[in-house]
């Protein structure tokens, strides 16, 4: 395998698909090395077992991850074994693959919720995924992790100890063609959407785990944010109802419009004038860089890429995770007036394009061949 050939890779993750969430992570990452020049193929749920995926359920879930941890990794094994030449990147569930993308830490991510004991042992499949994911950091799988942010590598080493491959920080990207500033035109079409006046001043949540992302501190905040009005994006029916009830008791009921979940994200951010995300853990919300390409500032908690990405006063606020910090942040945005830091924003988001972003995978792909052609075992 000579080291000035194109690089041929393989993606493994249960799903590549456009959207959000790892799948749509895999997906844009695919085309980007592609267009690159790389030579991409994918491994998923549907290659391992030959057939249609079946609708997704909580317990198709929990048997989905368990299958693809077990017989997927196997199955996986076997297509890598028929392509000796291949790089391989793994996003999710599978034990194997040069690369491992860490998208998350499960333990982070229950701690930020509290109750965390009870949260890990009432559900078999977090002590599945706990015992899996040390095997995986401990017991060398991979010849490098990819952390999407310095602060998420970090709390991996925190977390696992002596984590026996090299973490290297690369974070996703945006595509920034699609999360673009709207035209005139799109903005007000955005806005009519959900009834929302030219006039109003809007910032925009979303997120589909309201306590997690911190709703209910924006909600504590927007009586002492005059003037704020906000559109939040995400959830499910119980807890649209009763996030709408808090709102009404903290006489804010009329500022805020819930819109549900949304396939597309994109009308919201063009409808707004701010993103608020005053989340407990985010390993690296891709709703950040979305709201950043859109030119419109962001105002959020230090989790995350936001400590890596937002400037106070330049492209937004970081705050500490309390409702005055976060009302005077609102306020200091809102007073700057729709589009004072759209420059700014646009620019940070374009250093964070997916193009760029795959270079970076490239050329720690690269390495990761040389090792493997001077004949390195794996870590």
């Amino acid at each position: 395998m000579s080291n000035d050939a194109p690089l041929r890779i393989v993606q493994i993750a249960p799903r590549i698909e456009p959207g959000s969430g790892v799948a749509g992570v895999a997906y844009e990452l695919e085309r980007a090395l592609s267009a690159a020049g790389a030579r991409v193929e994918r491994f998923t749920l549907a290659q391992a077992r030959g057939h249609a995926r079946p609708p997704r359920t909580r317990i198709g879930h929990v048997w989905e991850v368990l299958w693809f941890t077990i017989s997927g990794t196997r199955r996986a094994r076997a297509f890598l074994r028929a392509r000796p030449d291949a790089v391989s990147i793994c996003h999710n569930d599978a034990m194997l693959g040069d690369v491992y993308v860490n998208h998350g830490l499960l333990q982070a991510s229950m701690r930020a919720r509290g109750n965390y004991l009870w949260r890990m042992v009432r559900n078999p499949l977090h002590l599945f995924t706990t015992g899996r994911d040390r095997i995986r950091y401990r017991g060398g799988r991979h010849r490098m992790v990819i952390a999407l942010t310095e602060g998420e590598a970090r709390l991996l080493r925190a977390t696992y100890g002596a984590v026996h491959a090299p973490i290297e920080v690369i974070p996703n990207g945006v595509d920034v063609d699609r999360f673009r500033p709207p035209l005139p035109a799109e903005r007000t079409r955005a806005r009519r959407e959900w009834r929302i006046p030219d006039d109003d001043w809007v910032a925009v949540f979303v997120g589909h785990e309201f306590d997690r992302k911190g709703l209910p501190l924006i909600l504590q905040a927007l009586p002492q944010a005059d003037g704020v009005h906000l559109l939040v994006v995400g959830g499910t029916t119980e807890m649209i109802r009763d996030a709408r009830a808090d709102a009404a008791r903290r006489g804010v009921g009329d500022r805020v419009v819930f819109a549900g979940r949304q396939s597309d994200v994109l009308p919201a951010l063009w409808a707004a004038d701010a993103l608020v995300l005053p989340s407990a853990y985010e390993a690296n919300a891709l709703v950040v860089l979305e709201a950043l390409a859109c030119g419109i500032p962001v105002v959020a908690t230090a989790v995350g890429a936001a400590p890596d990405l937002i400037v106070d006063g330049r492209n937004g606020y970081v705050i500490d995770r309390d409702v005055a910090p976060l009302a005077e942040a609102l306020r200091r945005v809102r007073d700057a007036g729709h589009g004072a830091f759209a420059q700014e924003c646009r620019e940070t988001a374009v250093e964070l394009s997916w193009d760029r972003i795959a270079e970076r995978y490239l050329r720690a792909l690269a390495r990761v061949r040389r090792e493997r052609t001077d004949g390195r075992a794996t870590p």
